[in-house]
C-alpha cells in the first residue's frame, strides 16, 4: 500500500487577508484522510509545523525591502522543508496550508531529491519580486522565489537557489497578472496557459501538454490554489478572481495528471474558512485531491 504523508502549515502571513492560517484544519475536517484511506492509501499525519500567529510578531508586518513578515515566513518555509526531507523517501507527500507562501517551503524540501516539474495551478501567478510587487505581501512571489528570484532570504531557503528550473515550471488558469509579473514570466520562459488558452484549447490539450514538458523529470510537484477554481464554485478564498475553472475543469484536469503517473507530491492552499459556506471549498479541494491521487467515476 502506498503511504501518503500530510503536513500542515498553518499561516496566513503571507497574505494581505486573514484567515487561511485556519486552512490545515479546514481540510483535515473536510475528510482528507478518510477519501485517501478508501483509495488504498496509508495516511500518515505528521503533524502542523508551528507557525506564529501575526499578533506575536514583534513588526507592523513592514520589514527591511516592504515585504511584510518577512523572517516569520523564511523561519516556517524553512522548518517545512526540514520536516518534508524527514519524510520516507517512498511517501507522496500532501503539504495544507496556509496561504501560497508555504510552497517556497515544500518545494525547496522536496526539489532537493532530484530534478523536480511544477504544475502551479493558480488564478495568480505569484511570480513578483520585493521591486514588483504592489502589496509586499509574500504569497504574491512564492513562483519566483522559487526559480531564483527576489529577496536572498527567500530564494536562498533550504539549499541554493534556483529551486526549479524555469522550463520545468508550467502555470494553469492564470487570470490576474500584475505588470511586473507579465514582464519577468516572459524573461524567464514560463510557460503559462491562462484561462483564454483553457477557453480555447480546452484542459485535455493543456494536461497533455503539462505531462510532455515534465517527461524526463524525477519529481513533479502540483501545487494547487483554491482561488484557481471560479468563486461560484470555492467561496472561501481570500483573493477571488471571477471567470476561474469550473468544477468539472478542476476535476477533469486532476484525472488526467492522475491517468499519467508523474505527480509525486502536492500543495493545497488558499483555503480560508473564514469566507467559506460550510466548509464548502475544503470539501472540493479534497475532492480533487482524490481525483490526483486516483479516484475514479468507474
Amino acid at each position: 500500500m502506498k503511504q501518503v504523508s500530510v503536513i500542515g502549515v498553518p499561516m496566513d502571513l503571507g497574505a494581505g487577508r486573514r484567515g487561511v492560517d485556519m486552512g490545515p484544519s479546514a481540510i483535515r475536517y473536510a475528510r482528507l484522510h478518510e477519501e485517501l484511506s478508501t483509495l488504498g492509501y496509508v495516511v500518515n499525519d505528521v503533524g502542523d509545523v508551528d507557525v506564529p500567529v501575526v499578533e506575536t510578531l514583534k513588526t507592523n508586518g513592514g520589514e527591511p525591502g516592504g515585504l511584510h513578515h518577512l523572517g516569520a515566513i523564511r523561519e516556517a518555509c524553512s522548518a517545512l522543508a526540514e520536516r518534508l526531507g524527514l519524510l520516507a523517501p517512498d511517501a507522496f507527500p500532501v503539504v495544507l496550508g496556509g496561504d501560497h507562501s508555504i510552497s517556497i517551503g515544500s518545494v525547496s524540501g522536496l526539489s532537493a531529491r532530484g530534478r523536480t516539474g511544477l504544475i502551479w495551478i493558480d488564478a495568480h501567478a505569484d511570480f513578483n519580486t520585493p521591486e514588483t510587487s504592489p502589496s509586499g505581501n509574500i504569497h504574491g512571489m512564492p513562483l519566483a522565489a522559487l526559480v531564483g528570484l527576489g529577496d536572498p532570504q527567500l530564494t536562498g531557503i533550504a539549499g541554493p537557489a534556483p529551486k526549479v528550473r524555469a522550463g520545468d515550471v508550467v502555470l494553469i488558469g492564470v487570470r490576474s497578472v500584475d505588470p511586473g509579473e507579465r514582464e519577468l514570466l516572459r524573461r524567464a520562459g514560463v510557460v503559462v496557459y491562462t484561462m483564454k488558452e483553457v477557453d480555447k484549447m480546452g484542459i485535455p490539450t493543456i494536461a497533455a501538454n503539462a505531462v510532455a514538458q515534465m517527461q524526463g523529470l524525477e519529481r513533479v510537484h502540483v501545487s494547487f490554489d483554491a482561488d484557481v477554481l471560479d468563486p461560484t464554485v470555492a467561496p472561501g478564498v481570500g483573493t477571488p478572481v471571477a471567470g476561474g475553472l469550473s468544477y468539472r475543469e478542476a476535476h477533469l484536469l486532476m484525472e488526467l495528471l492522475a491517468d499519467a503517473g508523474i505527480v509525486t507530491s502536492l500543495d493545497l492552499v488558499e483555503v480560508n474558512p473564514i469566507l467559506d459556506e460550510r466548509n464548502r471549498t475544503a470539501r472540493i479541494v479534497v475532492e480533487l485531491a482524490a481525483s490526483l491521487l486516483g479516484k475514479k467515476i468507474l
